[in-house]
């Protein structure tokens, strides 16, 4: 795997909070899109510069010559979901929160022809065979990859659905030919979370064989497994879990 050089072709708000900019670059043909749900990480250009100065691609750790490079020039990488691949384009959804860190900065920002670097890729959504019905399980962070699942979803396939956002106006449309209900939380004044797990706790979910994926903040991440686990009876190696941020605490705090 190398590092992809990529130009921003076109930027969409998509919502209040969300964005989609596309990305075009030849070596993003050689992607490896294995998971509906798969990710690369993004390195963005530090303040002053055209494009980020990316480490060397070690043999055995390219992150550890990340981790190596001064703090100076070291650029801000984070993990974000493949929205949609299209040969040498790609869609990437950003949460845009205002001027809180480098990657809601840089997309806030983003025109035409602005350069980024990634590498990747990665993906979790694997469904075990003898799978009956899909629970999808996520915050805005997680509205990315829970779109690209549900629009790969086989004809028929049973999936329940629970997104906590900010309020109405952050929901959105998803096209997919799976037997789906879309259950939207708004979190309005609540504590992150809080009313995504009341949500889960009191529905009324399909029997059959299940299968779980979770992800968002990593606490709401936590207690949503241990209820599906504890109270539904989910096998744990049918859930699939991941904690994209978790609260009070920075990306650049965990590297």
């Amino acid at each position: 795997m190398v590092f992809s050089l990529a130009q921003v072709t076109q930027v969409r708000r998509l919502t209040p909070h969300m964005a989609r900019i596309s990305l075009a670059g030849d070596e993003l043909r050689r992607l490896t899109v294995a998971c509906p749900d798969a990710y690369v990480k993004l390195f963005f250009p530090r303040p002053g510069q055209e494009r980020p100065v990316l480490p060397e691609l070690a043999r055995d750790s390219w992150y550890q010559s990340y981790l190596a490079m001064p703090d100076d020039v070291r650029p801000p990488m984070r993990t974000y979901t493949v929205r949609a691949h299209r040969g040498a384009e790609i869609d990437i959804d950003f949460v845009l929160h205002g001027d809180t860190g480098p990657a809601s900065r840089w997309a806030l920002g983003a025109q035409p022809g602005d350069t980024i670097a990634l590498f990747g890729t990665g993906g979790l959504h694997t469904v075990p065979a003898g799978t009956d019905w899909q629970l999808l399980i996520g915050d805005e962070t997680a509205v990315p990859a829970i779109g690209a699942i549900l629009e790969r979803l086989a004809p028929g396939t049973v999936a329940r659905v629970y997104i906590e956002v900010d309020d109405p106006a952050e929901q959105q449309r998803f096209t997919t030919l799976g037997d789906v209900q879309v259950h939207w939380v708004h979190r309005q004044s609540r504590p992150h979370g809080e009313r995504l797990l009341n949500a889960v706790r009191l529905a009324a979910l399909p029997g059959g064989t299940p299968y779980g994926w979770i992800s968002g903040e990593a606490g709401m991440v936590k207690f949503a497994r241990r209820h599906l686990v504890g109270d539904r009876g989910f096998p744990k190696s049918a859930i699939t879990f991941t904690g994209y941020w978790r609260r009070g605490i920075t990306h650049d705090n965990l590297v």
